[in-house]
């Protein structure tokens, strides 16, 4: 179970959104790569990154700040966000990223995402986030009419590293996890699936140590870490200890 402390960047800065919505932002630090050094410090052993002026754009818009993260620490780190076609993933993966995170073009290119999983392997995410039970693209600007099950199961076989799901309604909100959806798309794939989206406090890190989420391969973290009421320092020795 592997808790990803979560980046995302706004305008070269460190902003948690509500439902995904780039108008309701709050800046929690001004330097990316400072954070990125704290979380390091705190002890957590793999960075989520989102580029999220690059979801909306469809090409990276971050990269100086995602460079600057790159240079501070050591440990792995996983990218998301206006990663569309085959060179934007190669350029990510020489700069030193371990893991994209492919989200719109999922949905509207999979041959991109089966392509790449294929030719890095182990390296290639697919993110799905959920509105309603229907994937949103775009930066979450718009509602496509699949499920996220149906998206994930094209790529069954295909050698992707993780799914990354979230739930949009909660993302943000502090209401906890939706671990039923999360846990029912991964009983029905053999892909690995990572929780997302209103991570809230320790009672989160809790539930997935329950047998029921055994499947799930970690959680992604954000606000709640932001404005403390998460302890890092809790919440990893509680991981270790089930480990």
């Amino acid at each position: 179970m592997i808790l990803f402390p979560a980046v995302d960047l706004k305008n070269g800065q460190c902003v948690r959104l509500e439902q995904g919505d780039m108008a309701r932002a709050t800046v929690f630090n001004l330097d990316p790569a400072a954070q990125a050094r704290s979380f390091a410090a705190q002890g957590f052993e793999y960075l989520h990154v989102v580029d999220l002026d690059g979801a909306f754009a469809g090409k990276p818009m971050n990269a100086h700040a995602v460079e600057a993260m790159l240079k501070a620490v050591t440990m792995p780190v996983q990218l998301g966000g206006g990663i569309r076609d085959l060179a934007t993933i190669e350029a990510w993966l020489d700069k030193g990223i371990t893991r994209v995170i492919i989200g719109t073009a999922a949905v509207r290119d999979p041959e991109l995402v089966k392509g790449a999983a294929k030719k890095f392997p182990g390296r290639v995410a697919v993110g799905l986030d959920a509105r309603d039970g229907k994937v949103a693209v775009e930066g979450w600007a718009e509602t496509s009419h699949v499920t996220a099950l149906e998206i994930a199961q094209r790529f069954e076989d295909a050698g992707v590293a993780a799914i990354i799901f979230t739930d949009i309604a909660r993302d943000g909100l502090l209401k906890g996890l939706n671990l039923d959806a999360t846990v029912g798309l991964a009983d029905r794939i053999s892909i690995p699936v990572i929780a997302s989206g209103g991570f809230a406090s320790i009672d989160d890190v809790k539930a997935l140590l329950e047998p029921r989420a055994k499947k799930l391969a970690g959680a992604i973290v954000g606000r709640a870490l932001y404005d403390g009421r998460l302890d890092p320092a809790a919440a990893l020795k509680l991981i270790r200890s089930a480990a």
